[in-house]
């Protein structure tokens, strides 16, 4: 009997610390296996691949989280190396397909893996899609790559099943709905600038998709750090899109691109399911926390909001929500923490209340986002607030408007970040048009360094701000020109701000969560310097858990209900 189905590889560029396990491919394996493909994985999070930097770490540097471990859970770098592993991989696994889901930051390590197997592609003639946020709003950068035969632009669902049928049947491939396509044959050798554009359907039914498959992931994925400890947790799909227009994102652009094309790219997935996949992982997975993945994630009436509590309660484990300030108020705080609510992540992003709506397309008064922070600590909720700065036009004044407005808000936490000018997004844009950014630059992460050099808030100056943001919200301001001095990266600096650093972790970094089961939070041993990457650690297999040895596979069921 014939074998049925193509083989699939996706490949997920990434790097330690940075994003968590990705629905979307998650997505995509349960898909494909449910028309019959077989599916693998190379994921570069836990290899030490020379790229980016430790996006979590960076966070503990800055003061931003409380200090934690993943070693405490086993999970440290691969010892191997990332180059021959990829090279094993696909003649191990031979695939017909590569897909490669990548956002901007990521981009360039994804053409790095693609490099090492360029040959193997090459004279196998494996057609390579990409897809993602990137190659979504940026296709005419991604298509450029000799290595790279189609370019996914929006939804990748249906594009992926289509593809994969027109592979497996030895069909033409150039007609797939949501892609670019190089030109195939002879007309394309001859001019590489031949790409068929062809149009974007309507967005899927997400309620008509199955549970996403993490089957081809290492378990250690499954495990990120919340509040000092390091949980066991899920993804978890509630809303796709988002209704607001925050010029620094490019959720609105991808709400215009289908506006534009007459339908609604804004969805809710349905209670009953979001059940169904929370029940799945808690039962067979063994989750031990929740994270919601949706912009807003109270974006939503009292009605859905109490459907969402009736059917949590009978979930019973903590989870993490994102959301925005003015969506908060006294009922879904107190709905919320009666069946699990343990920590939020407010987008602040600016203090300024002028800049903030005129840059930022975000209307708040600031007494209206202190008064609204209010309410989650009346209710013992814990939350952090996310904030940026080097924004395009942005001084250093303004930047202390963002820090005035943080020390009215008594948080957990306070995250500061570079403001990054995404593609897709109407502040890149701006960006453009002053000359602060070539159309063709692909930024990085918003934990890295700013990529806008602006006389008026120079580089060093953005830095300085971000390195000693949290001293600044949490030290009296009589403390203010030591920190200042803090700011200043030599070595004088550098001193000032260890010993003020010291003295924040003992008298305002939050301790570790209590663990939110109620069982005695486990007191994790974190290294002297608790700001490094974990380094490799050579150790036999009698050391290690083997439910999380780097080198194993978790072994779950392919079924999915």
């Amino acid at each position: 009997m014939s074998k049925t189905g193509i083989n699939v590889l996706f490949i997920y560029p990434n790097t330690f610390g940075m994003n968590m396990l990705p629905p979307a491919i998650a997505m995509f394996s349960a898909l494909l296996k449910r028309e019959g493909h077989r599916i693998d994985i190379f994921d570069t999070t836990y290899y030490s691949v020379d790229h980016g930097i430790d996006s979590d770490g960076s966070k503990m540097e800055k003061l931003n989280v409380v200090p934690y471990s993943m070693e405490s859970k086993g999970i440290r770098l691969k010892n191997s190396d990332w180059k021959e592993d990829i090279q094993i991989k696909i003649k191990k696994f031979k695939p017909d397909l590569i897909a490669i889901s990548s956002t901007e930051d990521m981009w360039e390590l994804a053409m790095r893996v693609m490099r090492e197997i360029a040959d193997y592609k090459i004279q196998n003639k494996i057609p390579v899609i990409a897809g993602g946020v990137f190659p979504t709003f940026a296709p005419d950068i991604c298509i450029k790559e000799d290595l790279v035969d189609i370019v996914c632009v929006g939804e990748g669902e249906n594009a992926l099943i289509d593809l994969c049928k027109k592979i497996e049947n030895k069909e033409n491939y150039d007609d797939v709905t949501n892609c670019w396509v190089k030109t195939i044959g002879p007309e394309y050798l001859k001019n590489r600038n031949i790409i068929k554009k062809n149009p974007i359907t309507k967005p899927v039914d997400i309620n008509e998709n199955p549970i996403i498959d993490i089957s081809q992931f290492e378990e250690n994925r499954l495990y990120r750090p919340m509040a000092g400890k390091v949980y066991k947790m899920i993804p978890i799909e509630t809303i796709r899109g988002c209704p607001f227009t925050c010029r620094f994102c490019n959720s609105p652009d991808q709400m215009r691109f289908y506006k534009d094309l007459g339908h609604n790219y804004y969805r809710k997935k349905n209670i009953d399911l979001v059940y169904k996949e929370l029940r799945y992982f808690k039962d067979v997975h063994k989750v031990e926390y929740n994270y919601f993945w949706a912009d807003t994630f109270l974006g939503m009436s009292t009605k859905e909001l109490d459907q969402f509590c009736e059917m949590y309660s009978e979930i019973n484990l903590p989870f993490w929500m994102q959301t925005r300030p003015e969506t908060i108020t006294d009922y879904n705080m107190k709905k919320l923490k009666s069946v699990g609510l343990h920590r939020i992540s407010f987008g602040v992003e600016h203090g300024n209340e002028e800049f903030r709506k005129k840059i930022l397309d975000r209307r708040w008064k600031n007494k209206d986002i202190i008064e609204k922070l209010k309410i989650p600590n009346k209710y013992d909720i814990t939350y952090s607030v996310n904030n940026i700065t080097g924004f395009p036009t942005e001084t250093r004044e303004l930047a202390f408007d963002t820090i005035n407005l943080n020390r009215e808000i008594n948080a957990a936490n306070y995250n500061i970040y570079s403001f990054v000018p995404f593609h897709g997004t109407p502040l890149r844009k701006m960006c453009e048009d002053l000359g602060l950014i070539d159309s063709d630059t692909i930024t990085k992460c918003l934990t890295a360094e700013t990529q806008l050099n602006m006389a008026q808030y120079p580089p060093e100056e953005i830095e300085g701000i971000k390195r000693t943001f949290v001293l600044y919200v949490k030290f009296p301001k009589s403390r203010w020109k030591e920190i200042e001095r803090a700011e200043k990266d030599d070595a004088e600096g550098r001193k000032i701000l260890k010993d003020l650093k010291d003295e924040f972790l003992e008298k305002y970094m939050p301790k570790p969560d209590a663990d939110p089961h109620g069982t005695t939070p486990h007191n994790h041993q974190i290294d002297e310097n608790p700001y490094c990457i974990p380094t490799p650690k050579v150790k036999n297999d009698t050391q290690q858990n083997p439910s999380i040895n780097l080198d194993k596979r978790l072994k779950v069921s392919d079924k999915l209900n």
